[in-house]
């Protein structure tokens, strides 16, 4: 079997780990160390998931619950409570949960691939990142009527505010756009639930991005190598999942003899159609966040992001393959699957 090295320490890289020791690679890893989320909110939907492809029901039972979401978006006059079912981990603790024992990369062995799932990237690759936005990340003490397992979500005039219970009398806020400050003094829904503000744990860059090309011989990109999506909508954890997946698949098939162009084609479709999704989910929220510049510039960056997604060989590539478990089968009839706006894989 063919020598593997994955490049990373996140989601992505750890389960393409498992994914491929399973289907009997000879995996090293070549860890990437930096700063980790304090809070990732994974929905029952994501939990579901990983617990299928480590092969472990006992994952995340123990984790806080989120079970209500509360909004204020755009013009709405009132807050509106919606359920939801989630749970709320450190990005340490995902990761301790789902790593494995994998050997340390040996400079002197030569791999037949690298899965690309974190920085730095193949000298050859151009990003594409389709707005300004930052995002900022404050520990808070929650006041002691702050509804617990309870989620909430504001825009304003230059951004949005995200806070989210992680402990009783304990929360994490996402401030986007403009200064966490500035956004706190608009609030009429997330400022009244906090008592106290923590000093910031770090900004990042928070527009979804995507680099070309996605794969080339002997390299694939996975993860947040590959793309990233906006915090916005929640799915970043889950989507790392699904390309580990699909990029452990395609791995798999080409050692068994498939045909590169089609399989490089078809994981180039895939990934950006997931992203186009994304975009496509990303636009509706700020379009309706607000009317400001702010907000006008950034849904415009959505809309030149979605017009590249579409200009890109890969939107016109009809899915050649499907996923069956965890390793792909040609279509023979390739009309049965045409490209869309489907989630990847």
């Amino acid at each position: 079997m063919s020598r593997i090295l994955i490049q990373g320490d996140g989601v992505a890289a750890w389960c393409c780990d498992l994914l491929l020791r399973r289907a009997g690679f000879d995996i090293s890893l070549r860890s990437q160390p930096r700063l980790r989320l304090p809070a990732v909110m994974l929905s029952d939907a994501a939990v579901a998931l990983i617990r299928d492809v480590f092969g472990r029901d006992d994952l995340f039972r123990a984790s806080p619950r989120i079970v209500k979401r509360i909004v204020q978006w755009g013009s709405a006059a009132n807050p509106v409570a919606l359920d939801h079912a989630a749970v709320v981990v450190s990005e340490q603790e995902l990761m301790d949960a789902l790593s494995t024992p994998t050997p340390d990369y040996d400079p002197e062995a030569t791999p037949d691939w690298t899965v690309i799932a974190s920085r730095p990237l193949p000298s050859e690759t151009v990003e594409n990142r389709f707005g300004n936005r930052f995002a900022t990340a404050t520990p808070v003490e929650l006041n002691n009527d702050a509804e617990p397992e309870a989620c909430w979500m504001e825009s304003l005039l230059a951004g949005w505010l995200f806070l989210i219970t992680t402990a009783p009398g304990a929360g994490w806020m996402l401030s986007v756009g403009g200064p966490t400050e500035e956004l706190m003094s608009q609030s009429r829904l997330i400022a009244p639930q906090i008592a106290r503000c923590g000093p910031p744990a770090g900004t990042f860059p928070c527009a979804p991005r995507i680099i070309s090309p996605l794969c080339a011989p002997g390299w694939l990109a996975c993860g947040t190598a590959a793309l990233t999506f906006d915090p916005i909508c929640g799915d970043g954890t889950a989507n790392a999942v699904r390309e580990a997946i699909l990029a452990a698949a395609v791995i798999g098939a080409l050692e068994k003899g498939g045909d590169t162009a089609s399989l490089f084609a078809h994981y180039k479709a895939r990934l950006t159609a997931g992203f186009r999704r994304h975009l496509g989910l990303c636009l509706g929220f700020y379009r309706s966040g607000g009317v400001g510049d702010w907000w006008q510039n950034e849904a415009l960056a959505l809309r030149n992001g979605i017009e590249w997604c579409d200009s890109r060989p890969a939107a016109k590539q009809a899915f050649q393959y499907r996923l069956a478990g965890f390793r792909l089968e040609r279509v023979f009839e390739i009309g049965e699957i045409s490209p869309d706006t489907s989630s990847v894989p």
